[in-house]
């Protein structure tokens, strides 16, 4: 990932490079400030430094591409939260995003302990949004049950089982969607199949966002296929997470912005 870093630095832009209103907009408001303040998110750092102690051990069940830190078959809670959970900042971008977006309909895949998930959630609370988050592993998915009742987080359903077999049938029965965040198994073509299920039900303001869109060359190659993606009309790349458009008065146009 370092050259595909050192791509991204060269060609990262600010505010003063964006011509659309939209787009300035959601970079001034929602992708550039940090908001680590928020009240709720006391509790979630209480949580993450609980979990990064913890040396309770499970069994992990993967349906993905695996872990680059510790493919391990037996992990425990503490290593997970500190090494596969995404770091905190994340999770504040994705809380904003979705306030921006005033999303109601919110699916997550890849719920691990729940952490990013929270966020999420409580983004959601002041316009009664809901949140359905997908996980493979039901012993992970267990644990992080345990995380939303110690955070008080009743709007998220958990949805345990290999994407494949679940994703579909629940997205099919969902109003339309109006924020996705993609984080569950990092290959190209399970990747995109995943999106193009969720845009099926989706609508003209949805928002997608992507989770490692560097993390191999497999990743690489699924944001390549999106951003050429007829349907696809503004992209933002931030090198960690990649936001996704499908505005129909938006010109076609891909963004690499600082983060």
């Amino acid at each position: 990932m370092i050259l595909a870093y050192l791509r991204y630095l060269s060609r990262a832009r600010d505010e003063h490079s964006l011509h659309s209103p939209f787009l300035f907009s959601l970079y001034t408001t929602s992708i550039r400030p940090d908001n680590r303040r928020e009240p709720a998110f006391t509790s979630f750092r209480a949580l993450r430094n609980e979990l990064c102690r913890s040396r309770e051990t499970i069994a992990i069940t993967d349906f993905g591409a695996g872990s680059k830190v510790n493919g391990a078959r037996q992990r425990t809670i503490g290593d997970i939260a500190c090494h596969s959970q995404k770091p905190a900042r994340f999770g504040r971008l994705l809380f904003r995003l979705i306030r921006h977006a005033k999303a109601n309909v919110i699916v997550d895949l890849g719920t691990s302990l729940g952490l990013t998930t929270a966020y999420l959630a409580e983004a959601a609370r002041p316009q009664h949004g809901q949140v359905l988050t997908f996980e493979g592993c039901p012993q992970t998915a267990a644990v992080a049950r345990q995380n939303f009742d110690r955070l008080g987080t009743p709007n998220v359903e958990i949805v345990v089982g290999n994407l494949d077999e679940t994703l579909a049938s629940r997205v099919a029965r969902l109003k339309p969607i109006d924020f996705v965040f993609f984080d569950a198994n990092h290959r190209y073509e399970p990747t995109v199949r995943y999106f193009e299920i969720c845009l099926s039900n989706s609508h003209n303001d949805t928002l997608f966002v992507f989770d490692d869109i560097h993390w191999s060359d497999e990743m690489e190659q699924a944001w390549a296929y999106i951003k050429r993606h007829p349907a696809v009309s503004v992209t933002v790349d931030l090198f960690w997470v990649g936001l996704v458009f499908t505005r129909k008065e938006q010109p076609k146009q891909d963004f690499v912005l600082r983060f």
